[in-house]
């Protein structure tokens, strides 16, 4: 196996202006076919998500290297890609920092997500790019500072690389999908993409790790205060979260109660570096009225978990028992993940509360309502009137 070590034509200069950025779409407009998307981010370094470089690349035109803090609104190079295909790899990692400088597709194809169709072991981009063309991919810049300016020119190199080779994967992963039938399965998942957007949690402070530990609601109230003080520090200086604070000295904080910067554990830096910001959340926490305190255990809006079933609904429990055994049956059959088939917690929900009628029509509409596209409708919802009919 060889090893992809430098792009065809070289490593090119970075588009850092908004003259170079008219080069750029003008030679995107007159190339020809889909359009290889790539951004990179600074997650772990800087606050959010934001893109810190672009790749693109497209048959005719080259590869472009484009700055999107130099050049914050890409809408140039939107209108000269215009309807023309995306192809990405992991499009969910992309889409919204690429939406935030002007990038939108209107028809796309995700290798990782085509790769887990076609049910491949692996489905990292290295590992498709090895099973398909022979190549070893080297990732070893994927988590580097990518906000550090000017960028290196082996991160450059290695930026260029993976978007060298997404035209050519796309072509090869469409023709093993419509000879496996899973064309359509494809197309229904990628257009699903295109209206993709991240979920976000309602009360963002209850992720802090061994929050649990605490012991009471208003530790809970401290702690909540404490996680807003931290992600305010952050996104004022720009700084990855836990480069403020590890969540464990939040915890900490919050258990001591401390009044004074003397009270203040001690053990990281910046406890004492941000003292006056701790001890005004501290205070703030301990100022929640009682009847405003938050639960320390949020009530369940969904079913209860698998493992209790047979306690709780025997009857729901051998329901379940049967869909799932029917779905990994299908799954291996046609080399999928289940997951891929029909998420775990919509088939919980529906055979927990399941429809008034148990035909499939039935459970095709509660599908439905929790997104499952007409691929997945079509498998499942009979594998459902079947488990219902036999349970």
């Amino acid at each position: 196996m060889s090893a992809l070590t430098e792009p065809a034509d070289g490593i090119p200069e970075v588009v850092e202006s908004e003259r170079a950025l008219a080069q750029a779409a003008d030679a995107i407009a007159a190339g020809e076919g889909p359009v290889a998307i790539d951004a990179e981010r600074a997650s772990g370094y800087r606050y959010g998500q934001r893109a810190y470089l672009v790749q693109v690349r497209r048959d005719g035109s080259g590869t472009w290297l484009i700055d999107p803090i130099a050049c914050p609104d890409l809408t140039p190079l939107a209108e000269a890609i215009g309807a023309a295909e995306w192809i990405l790899h992991a499009a969910t990692q992309d889409l919204p920092c690429l939406a935030e400088v002007g990038l939108r597709p209107r028809q796309l194809f995700d290798t990782e997500l085509a790769a887990r169709l076609l049910g491949l072991p692996r489905v990292g981009l290295a590992a498709v790019v090895e099973h398909y063309l022979g190549l070893s991919l080297a990732k070893e810049h994927s988590a580097v500072d990518w906000s550090t300016r000017p960028l290196p020119q082996p991160w450059l190199r290695y930026a260029a690389l993976d978007v060298e080779v997404l035209t050519e994967l796309r072509n090869l992963m469409g023709v093993d999908l419509a000879a496996a039938e899973k064309s359509e399965w494809a197309r229904e998942e990628f257009t699903h993409l295109l209206t993709w957007a991240p979920s976000e949690r309602a009360e963002p402070w209850r992720r802090i790790s061994r929050l649990s530990s605490l012991k009471t609601r208003r530790d809970y109230a401290v702690a909540r205060e404490l996680w807003y003080t931290r992600d305010g520090i952050a996104a004022e200086r720009d700084i990855a979260v836990g480069r403020i604070l590890p969540d464990a000295a939040l915890v900490d904080i919050a258990r001591a109660a401390p009044s004074t910067v003397e009270d203040l554990p001690a053990g990281h830096g910046a406890i004492r570096r941000f003292a006056r910001q701790w001890l005004a959340a501290v205070k703030a926490g301990h100022a929640v009225p009682d009847a405003d305190l938050p639960v320390r255990q949020l009530p369940s809006e969904g079913p209860p978990p698998a493992r209790a079933w047979a306690d709780k609904n025997p009857v729901a429990a051998a329901r379940l028992t049967a869909t799932r055994a029917a779905l990994a049956e299908f799954a291996q059959a046609r080399e999928i993940p289940v997951e891929n088939i029909c998420s775990p917690e919509p088939l919980r929900r529906v055979i927990w509360t399941p429809p008034e009628r148990w035909d499939s029509e039935a459970f095709a509409e509660a599908l439905r309502a929790y997104d499952a596209r007409p691929w997945q409708v079509a498998i499942v919802a009979p594998i459902l009137e079947a488990a219902f009919a036999d349970a």
